[in-house]
């Protein structure tokens, strides 16, 4: 998969921000990245500091760009981007203070055209990636929620299953519909899910991924009631008309969505239903211990969250990630 992804990077390479530009994991995989030819490489921080932090590890950044924000030459044009992006909830004064921090000046970067895609999250929570991204990018025409996917990766067992997606596993808590004042539904929590199914569909073909996606749930087929069981069948119904094309089906358990016996016994004649390769779940609390006992009893290779809905290429790391998982993080945001 991984080669793929950097043939492709490689025929046009991209500007990557890394929003931590001290941080060793980050500058042992920028160098890295610059010393394939991966793509150009743009670190924020205070200049010194961060050579100081490249020459402390032995990683050479030669020809990565340093930028610090409180240097920046055209802090004042990005300034007064920001105070129109946001239209009244900020002020001049509250911009620049926030501008000043890697997350949001690394996110301006990309939303003024300065760079492709960014990465972030080594140091910062998801909530403080996804927060600039939501407010300076924003979701793109059409989407109504950012969501999230992650890919799966192993080297053995099934060939079919061996790259999986499985989404939404770290942004959305769960999905309930938004109402107007007056109490009618402007969007509802089965419309929610079923964007992020066409989302995560989309994104898993990036990765050669020719995606089956299951509507997961604890019943199948309406063997069961209560809970999520109805979201999800009603997401299935709304996400078929989004993309007639995409291969869905559900709500099924995982059991139905990986054998083909149980599939065809509870799902008959279904062509998703034991042949599965793509996974949406209903929550998050199933979504986020899904992928990680897949990771962690299964033997996947987890990587992600990749953000789906924004306007350009941002990604969230694990705060607890290492430098090759910085590395191959960079690989699949250039990649989208």
């Amino acid at each position: 998969m991984f080669n793929k992804l950097i043939e492709k990077i490689k025929a046009e390479p991209k500007t990557m921000v890394f929003t931590e530009g001290t941080d060793a994991r980050i500058l042992e995989a920028a160098s890295r990245l610059l010393a394939e030819g991966l793509m150009n490489v743009v670190l924020v921080g205070e200049v010194d500091a961060v050579k100081k932090a490249a020459a402390d590890g032995g990683f050479n950044i030669e020809k990565a760009t340093i930028l610090d924000p409180l240097t920046y030459p055209e802090m004042d044009a990005m300034v007064d981007t920001m105070v129109e992006l946001r239209k009244g909830k900020m002020s001049p004064e509250e911009c620049k203070a926030a501008l000043s921090k890697g997350n949001y000046f690394g996110t301006m970067l990309v939303k003024m055209g300065k760079a492709d895609c960014l990465l972030g999250g080594a140091t910062y929570s998801t909530a403080d990636t996804i927060r600039p991204a939501l407010q300076l990018v924003k979701t793109k025409p059409g989407a109504h929620l950012v969501s999230s996917v992650f890919i799966l990766v192993r080297d053995n067992g099934p060939e079919e299953l061996r790259t999986i997606a499985m989404g939404d596993c770290a942004v959305n808590i769960d999905y309930k519909d938004d109402l107007d004042k007056e109490g009618n539904v402007k969007l509802s929590g089965a419309q929610k899910l079923a964007e992020v199914a066409v989302e995560v569909e989309k994104c898993a073909r990036v990765f050669g991924i020719e995606p089956r996606v299951a509507m997961l749930s604890f019943s199948t087929n309406g063997s069961g009631k209560g809970g999520t069981v109805a979201l999800s069948h009603e997401a299935v119904k709304i996400a078929k008309e989004m993309n007639p094309d995409m291969l869905i089906d559900g709500e099924m358990q995982f059991d139905a969505a990986v054998s083909p016996t149980v599939g065809q016994l509870k799902f008959p004649g279904s062509k998703v239903a034991g042949y599965a390769n793509t996974f949406v779940f209903p929550c998050i609390e199933a979504s986020n211990i899904g992928y990680k006992i897949a990771q962690r009893l299964g033997g996947y290779a987890a990587y992600g969250p990749v953000l789906l809905g924004l306007n350009a290429p941002i990604n969230d790391l694990s705060r607890g990630c290492d430098a090759e998982e910085v590395y191959k993080m960079a690989i699949v945001t250039a990649a989208l």
